[in-house]
C-alpha cells in the first residue's frame, strides 16, 4: 500500500469520527428535526477525500444514527450522505474547491439530504408524515448549507486544508 493511500485512510477515519462527534452534538429544533454539524463534514470530507471521503461519510454519519437511537435510518443514512459527500467531491473538489463551488455543492448535497429521507420515510410513515419531516429535514439542511462554507473557510484561513492536501 502507498503511504499516501495509508495516510489518506487515516485522514478518512479521521473525518469519519468527526462526522459522529459533530452529529452526535445536536440542538434540538421545532417539530421532528434537529440541527448539528454532521452533514458540514460529510460535505467537506467529500471534497477533500473523493471515494474516501465518501466511504468517511457514509460510516461516520450511519454509526452516529446508531448511537443516537435512529437504528432504522442508518442504511438510508449511509446511502444519503454517501450521495451527498460524492457530488460534494464531483462539484467542489475537482474544482480546485473555490468557495463559490463548495456553496453550491452544500446546497445540491442538502437537497439531496431532505429528498433521500423524505423518499425513504414514505413507506415507513406514508406520504402526509414524511412530507411532515421536511420541514425539520429542511431547517437541518438549512444549518448544514450555511455552516459548511463558513468551517471550510475558517480551515483554509488556518492552513488545515493546505496542510491535509500536503500529506495526500
Amino acid at each position: 500500500m502507498k503511504k499516501n493511500s495509508l495516510k489518506t485512510m487515516v485522514f478518512a477515519a479521521l473525518f469519519a469520527a468527526l462526522t459522529v462527534v459533530a452529529t452526535c452534538i445536536s440542538i434540538p429544533l421545532p417539530g421532528n428535526g434537529y440541527a448539528n454539524l454532521g452533514d458540514c463534514f460529510v460535505i467537506i470530507s467529500g471534497a477533500l477525500l473523493g471515494p474516501y471521503g465518501v466511504l468517511a461519510a457514509s460510516l461516520g454519519s450511519s454509526i452516529a444514527d446508531v448511537i443516537l437511537g435512529f437504528t432504522i435510518y442508518a442504511p438510508a443514512t449511509f446511502f444519503i450522505k454517501g450521495v451527498m459527500a460524492l457530488v460534494a467531491f464531483l462539484i467542489s473538489g475537482r474544482k480546485q474547491r473555490k468557495l463559490l463551488h463548495f456553496i453550491i455543492a452544500s446546497v445540491l448535497c442538502e437537497i439531496i439530504m431532505v429528498g433521500g429521507y423524505f423518499v425513504f420515510e414514505i413507506p415507513l410513515y406514508g406520504i402526509i408524515p414524511a412530507a411532515g419531516n421536511i420541514i425539520g429535514n429542511g431547517m437541518q439542511a438549512l444549518f448544514g448549507a450555511v455552516a459548511a462554507p463558513i468551517i471550510l473557510t475558517l480551515l483554509k484561513k488556518y492552513g488545515i486544508i493546505n496542510k491535509i492536501k500536503g500529506e495526500l
